[in-house]
């Protein structure tokens, strides 16, 4: 068993995300292609400890935060995105605003406990050139 920690993932996710090419990139992952930011981060971040994971536990990490994305986190986006598409006509839209990327965030950081969790219940096999973002994009 890995013991890999969330706090840990989550300081590297948020210097890696920090970076505009990173957010850029892993935006256009996420709103063209589907892909979910934080198990691209955690991938990432496995790279980073020179971990690799197989399709199999690829498919169990991915089945582990699917009903919080679609039901939770994808929702709460759109209506971010509604809300800013009609700012001019919604009253106390910037308190709206930040109370949802607060509720988004802290779902975000749940989520990341999830991913840890399962991948520490995973046996992750230690590599020299790891690259398991390629395995998900």
């Amino acid at each position: 068993m890995n013991l890999l920690n969330s706090d840990h993932f989550w300081q590297f996710a948020c210097a890696l995300y920090a970076k505009p090419e990173q957010q850029t990139t892993l935006l256009a992952l996420q709103n063209q292609q589907g892909k979910n930011v934080n198990l691209c981060l955690l991938l990432l971040y496995l790279d980073s400890l020179n971990l690799s994971i197989n399709a199999q536990q690829l498919n169990e990490l991915i089945n582990v935060i699917s009903e919080l994305d679609t039901h939770v986190l994808q929702p709460l986006r759109a209506a971010r995105s509604y809300l800013k598409a009609n700012q001019n006509a919604i009253s106390d839209y910037a308190t709206i605003r930040e109370e949802l990327l607060s509720a988004e965030l802290k779902l975000e950081r749940q989520q990341q406990h999830i991913l840890i969790s399962t991948a520490n219940s995973l046996k992750l096999k230690t590599s020299d050139a790891p690259n398991n973002i390629k395995l998900y994009v």
